[in-house]
Order: structure tokens, then sequence, then C-alpha cells
């Protein structure tokens, strides 16, 4: 991407020195989830729907570890695998009451199968970030892509946890709309998103209807 458009894509840790930093970090990020994660005004989980998304998360990353030992702590934490099994995880209502905290929860059994850190409040925070939209919509003029931007409406960082994030682009589009238009507006973002000048790693592209409806999913990276 030119200098000056690049969004804050996010660089990924790798090789067994990340994992294992990694792995360090999961088994203390628990203690202050109650505080650190709360100071987002905007968050989805009420009451204990951390709780029950944690255990959930926890449960299926302790599955994951019974599976494929230590090897999986590097594909689960390291590269993002739990925060994708978050986005098709079941059930939805109890995933969805918290997602940052099932990523939490499968991290954890997937990290160890055995260490338990549940967050003392909610993990999720979901930021909007209208400058990125408008960096986006800047972008797709000199790219050719005005088309699909003018579709774009809302961009909202989704935060898991201390690093790992999802970026939300809600649009005009409904579920009727023709998935090929939705998959170009997906494309486009994901193709300015690119670069590597920024904390943090944001994994996946979700775009939503106006209601917030889920109608497309990407890999980010």
């Amino acid at each position: 991407m030119n200098e000056g458009t690049c969004a804050p894509a996010r660089v990924r840790s790798a090789g067994l020195v990340a994992a294992a930093a990694c792995l360090g970090l999961i088994t203390s990020c628990g203690g202050d989830g109650g505080t650190a994660r709360t100071e987002s005004s905007v968050s989805h989980a009420t009451g204990h729907a951390y709780t029950a998304a944690y255990e959930a998360g926890w449960r299926a990353g302790k599955r994951i570890f019974e599976d494929d030992g230590k090897g999986a702590a590097v594909r689960e934490v390291v590269w993002g695998g739990c925060v994708r099994r978050s986005l098709t995880a079941r059930p939805r209502d109890v995933v969805d009451g918290d997602r940052g905290a099932w990523v939490l929860g499968c991290e954890q059994g997937a990290g160890s199968g055995a260490e338990r850190h549940p967050p003392t409040g909610p993990v999720t925070r979901r930021a909007p970030d209208p400058d990125l939209l408008g960096r986006f919509r800047s972008w797709a003029a000199a790219h050719g892509e005005q088309r699909s931007a003018r579709h774009a409406g809302r961009v909202v960082l989704v935060h898991l946890g201390t690093r790992d994030y999802d970026v939300e682009l809600a649009c005009t589009r409904t579920a009727r709309s023709p998935k090929a238009d939705v998959r170009r507006l997906a494309d486009a973002f994901a193709t300015w998103w690119d670069g590597d000048d920024g904390d943090g790693t944001a994994w996946n592209l979700i775009v939503t209807d106006p209601a917030g409806q889920r109608l497309f999913t990407r890999a980010l990276g």
C-alpha cells in the first residue's frame, strides 16, 4: 500500500520464542481482565456472560490440547486458531456473549490443558474508528474501488484481549444483496488494510449489514 494510506494492520509473532512468550501471557492475563478491559464504554458482555463464554472456550481449548498436546499452543495461540474458531464456535449465544472471554478460555485450555485464569469482568471491547473508514474511502477513490467503498458505513475494532482483535465493517448491503458485491467490498478493504506498521494482531474482517448481522468473514494478513 502507498505510504500514508496504510491502516494499522498488525505484525504476527512467529517461532518458538513467540510461542513461549505468548503462553506466558495467557497464564497471567486473566488476573486483570476485569479492570483493564472494562475501560471501553462499548461492550456487548452483560452480567456474567463473560464467565459462561470463558468456560465454553476453556472446554474447547482443553479438548484441543488433549487431541494435539503442546503443539496446539502454537497453532491456537500464536497463529490465532482460537480467535478464528470463535467465529463458528457453538453455542452462538454463549460465545457472542463475550467472544474475547471465549478466546481467552480457549487459549488457556489449548496452551496447557490445565491452567485456568478466568477473567473477572468483560473481555471484549468494541471501539468505533471513523478515521479508518475515512482513510479506506480515500484509498478506494485512488484505486478504482469507489463503487464498493460507498457501501461501507462504519468500522469497529473488536478487541478480544490485550493484543488480538477483529475488524468489523458495517455496510449498506443485506442478506438479500448479491454475495459478489459483499465479497468485493471485503476484498477491497482487506487489500487496503494489508501492512505491518502497528501493534497487536488483526485476525479477521467481519462484514455486517446495518443491523450488525454477519454477512461475510475473511482472514486478514
